[in-house]
């Protein structure tokens, strides 16, 4: 048994590990790599797998950087299942179409700016909504704790991971020479007792663990500062009379900010200003948590069920169309702007950062992790100047990270997570994912300091024998 990883390694972003064993080849997740526009489009233009050698692809949730090139690897070959849980299957095909048309979207604005005399290279989109359909047409829902056989040899078994509607830790039960293996692989884990979602389960009997360590370096500030923080920066920015535009990524980190917004509301803590939803794939999953009661946390499930929806208030707007996007940046009155990309490396939300980024009424609240090389990284860092579709811009804007919103383990939480994992029995191996080196070696050496004898950071491309236990 060997595991090759492929994307996600050393990084935050592109998410792809291979799993061989004597009679099947499972690739989980598919995901796109979000950076410099140069290096993501040599990393995604180049599968580093053999589609049509795989028996199976087993995805762990819905975001892009761990689905958004199962589009490619169908146009490259790959005829068999992909299997996620049902939430995640349905989370897919609006996220999927969206990052086909915000290619499309891109490829046209970048080849109108180079007919205007600005010094770009043109843009191919990676896929169209065809090959979409044809990624989606091959997507199976298996839900949560009910094991199936994905591949000779290979069962997998979805627990709850608590990262967004349908996020799922994968358990791979292995068969080879009548002995039995488990790999778990966490994907994104999620934190204890946040709104919405149900927290993370552990898996028992785990041999091996593929862990994601992007906050391996830090701990989140507590829920109830948080909302303290994100009330401030709203009031403040209210009274410059500015805007607060919030990069959020489309899926559970624009309802997370939607429910914290509502829950202000309701103290009667905002200042009278709307509040904009500036994405359609915002609606569309929004609404599609409402059809996965079964994913919710008790207190979300009987907000819903006595009509008390946490994603509506009063002055919050949905904005679907292009027009309305539009008139947003055309007001001068204050207001909050959620849009997408959660990087700001595509989408809307580059156009209300070009409309405001120069002005330093306006606020830029940044509630995600960004990666190295983004848009949104840049400003993070406070950079003076940031280049939007290709322009510079100079940066006058305050910008705020609100970290603690993260949907996204902290430090603590994998530590314990691992050590849960560890009572169960049988843990041997510990790698570590979906982090940068930094976060990494940090987390790798509190997991040391706990006893674990085993924990490593593969490389990119580095394959590791198993073996057997």
């Amino acid at each position: 048994m060997q595991i090759e990883f492929l994307g996600g390694a050393r990084t935050v972003t592109g998410s792809k590990h291979l799993v061989r064993t004597e009679r099947a080849a499972v690739l989980l997740e598919c995901g796109l790599f979000q950076g410099h526009r140069s290096e993501a489009a040599r990393r995604n233009r180049t599968l580093p797998v053999d589609a049509a050698a795989l028996d199976a692809v087993v995805l762990s949730h819905a975001h892009i950087d761990h689905s958004g090139a199962l589009p490619c690897l169908v146009k490259a070959g790959y005829r068999g299942t992909i299997w996620m849980t049902p939430a995640t299957r349905d989370l897919c095909v609006p996220m999927l179409e969206d990052a086909a048309a915000i290619q499309e979207g891109d490829a046209r604005h970048i080849a109108s700016l180079i007919a205007r005399g600005v010094d770009l290279e043109p843009v191919e989109p990676l896929y169209g909504r065809g090959d979409v359909s044809a990624a989606v047409a091959q997507m199976v829902g298996l839900p949560y704790h009910r094991p199936h056989q994905v591949a000779p040899g290979v069962t997998v078994t979805f627990l709850e991971a608590g990262h967004v509607l349908g996020s799922a830790i994968v358990v791979l039960d292995v068969e080879e020479r009548g002995a039995r293996h488990r790999l778990a692989f966490t994907g994104d884990l999620g934190r204890r007792h946040l709104p919405i979602l149900r927290d993370p389960e552990v898996p028992s009997g785990v041999d091996w663990l593929i862990a994601e360590s992007t906050y391996g370096d830090r701990l989140h500030p507590p829920r109830a500062q948080i909302s303290t923080a994100l009330r401030d920066v709203v009031r403040r920015t209210f009274d410059r009379g500015g805007k607060v535009v919030i990069p959020s990524f489309a899926l559970e980190r624009a309802q997370e900010v939607i429910y914290e917004l509502a829950q202000l509301k309701s103290r009667g803590e905002l200042p009278p200003l709307p509040v904009y939803v500036d994405s359609p794939l915002t609606a569309k999953l929004t609404e599609i948590f409402k059809l996965h009661p079964d994913c919710y946390d008790r207190r979300t499930y009987e907000l819903l069920t006595g009509g008390q929806s946490p994603f509506e208030f009063d002055g919050l707007q949905y904005v679907s169309d292009v027009e309305s996007s539009k008139a947003i940046d055309a007001e001068a009155r204050p207001a909050v702007i959620i849009s997408a990309s959660g990087m700001c490396e595509g989408g809307r939300v580059l156009h209300h950062l070009r409309a405001t980024v120069s002005d330093p009424r306006n606020t830029v609240l940044i509630v995600g992790f960004q990666a190295a090389h983004t848009l949104g990284r840049r400003l993070v860092e406070q950079r003076d100047q940031v280049r939007i579709f290709g322009v510079m811009h100079q940066r006058a804007a305050e910008v705020v990270v609100l970290n603690g919103l993260s949907a996204h383990a902290d430090q603590m939480d994998l530590v314990e997570f691992v050590e849960a994992v560890r009572r169960q029995g049988g843990l041997r191996k510990v790698f570590l994912v979906h982090g940068e080196p930094s976060a990494q070696e940090a987390l790798q050496v509190k997991l040391e300091e706990r006893g674990f004898p085993d924990v490593v950071a593969p490389e990119l491309g580095e394959q590791v024998d198993l073996g057997s236990p």
